[in-house]
């Protein structure tokens, strides 16, 4: 970029580290972040379960945790923009 050229995206130009554009989103979304988290903490109980899982076949084992994974994700960004969806209505609803 040239010295003279404005930047076309300044917010996103003036936050390089990593650990700020995580903040940033963070604030933007905060259930994003814990949908991930959430998606961690089941994937490390799966793995933990799996060497007690018993009789149970593994893929079987393996399918339950991934759908146990995926609907806390789903479930995080339902609630994250649940919220908002309400809010726009019942303002315009209100008005």
């Amino acid at each position: 970029m040239s010295p003279g050229q404005e930047p076309v995206f300044p917010e996103y130009e003036t936050d390089t580290s990593q650990t700020s554009k995580l903040l940033r989103k963070f604030k933007e979304t905060p259930f994003v972040p814990i949908g991930m988290a959430g998606f961690a903490m089941v994937v490390g109980y799966g793995l933990y379960r799996l060497k007690h899982r018993g009789e149970m076949k593994m893929s079987l084992h393996l399918i339950h945790m991934r759908v146990a994974a995926q609907g806390f994700v789903v479930g995080a960004i339902t609630c994250g923009t649940y919220p908002a969806n309400c809010g726009e209505r019942l303002t315009s609803l209100l008005r």
